[in-house]
C-alpha cells in the first residue's frame, strides 16, 4: 500500500497537482487517496529521500521547492548519466532496439502534432510518450542502477517543464528527430552532443528569461 501511495503522490507532484512548497496534510491526503494515515506517512517518508518531498521536523511534509539552480544541476547530471547509457545502448542495440525507438518516436510525434516552433501542450499523454522515447533510446543499456537514476532525474525535470518551460516556444520535434536519426546511425559522439544540446537548450532558455526580468 505504501509503495502504491508513493507512486500516486509522486505522479501528482510531477504533473503539478501539488504545487512546489505546498503543505501535505495527512488527513486531507487520506480522504483524497482513500488510504490510512500510517501507509501515507510511510509513503511520504519514502518520497522525502527522492527530492520530491521535504520532511520538516515536527511539522509534517511539504512538496519540495524548485529553483533555477536545481534545474541547472539536474540537467548537468542528466547529460552525464544519459550519455553513459546512450553510448552503451548504441553499442548493444540491435534491430529490435531500433524498431522500438522508431515506434516510440512515432507515437510521441503524433501526440505532439503541433506546428513547428509552437508551444507544446505538455499533458500526461505527451509526457508518457516523451518518457517512452527517451527510455527507448537507452533501452539497450544493461545497467539497472543507471536507468533508475535517470528515471528519477527525468521525473524531476517534468516539474520544471510544467512550471517554467510552458511559457517558451521551442522546436522540440526537430530536436527529437535529429537525435533519433543520429542514434540509428550509431554515431555515439554526435548523439551525445545532440543530447547535451537538447538538455542545455532548456537551461539557456531559462537563463534568457531570467535576464529579461532584470
Amino acid at each position: 500500500m505504501a509503495s502504491q501511495l508513493a507512486d500516486s503522490v509522486r505522479d501528482d507532484i510531477v504533473y503539478g497537482k501539488f504545487v512546489p512548497g505546498a503543505r501535505l496534510n495527512l488527513n486531507d491526503l487520506s480522504k483524497h487517496y482513500a488510504a490510512g494515515i500510517n501507509p501515507l506517512r510511510e509513503a511520504l517518508s519514502r518520497l522525502s529521500t527522492t527530492g520530491f518531498i521535504t520532511a520538516e521536523d515536527q511539522r509534517g511534509f511539504r512538496v519540495s521547492e524548485i529553483s533555477r539552480e536545481e534545474l541547472i544541476d539536474t540537467q548537468r547530471i542528466r547529460v552525464e548519466l544519459e550519455c553513459m547509457a546512450l553510448r552503451e545502448s548504441i553499442t548493444n542495440g540491435d534491430v529490435q532496439w531500433e524498431s522500438e525507438i522508431v515506434a516510440a518516436h512515432h507515437r510521441m510525434s503524433r501526440i505532439q502534432d503541433t506546428p513547428e516552433g509552437e508551444r507544446l501542450s505538455l499533458d500526461m499523454d505527451w509526457e508518457t510518450s516523451h518518457f517512452d522515447f527517451h527510455t527507448a533510446l537507452l533501452s539497450a543499456c544493461k545497467s539497472e542502477w543507471l536507468m533508475l537514476f535517470i528515471k528519477t532525474l527525468f521525473e524531476c525535470s517534468i516539474r520544471y517543464r510544467k512550471a517554467i518551460v510552458l511559457t517558451i516556444k521551442r522546436d522540440v520535434a526537430n530536436e527529437h528527430k535529429g537525435l533519433m536519426d543520429t542514434v540509428l546511425n550509431k554515431d555515439a559522439d554526435l548523439a551525445c552532443e545532440l543530447l547535451k544540446s537538447h538538455f542545455n537548450e532548456t537551461t539557456k532558455l531559462i537563463n534568457s528569461m531570467d535576464e529579461a526580468k532584470k
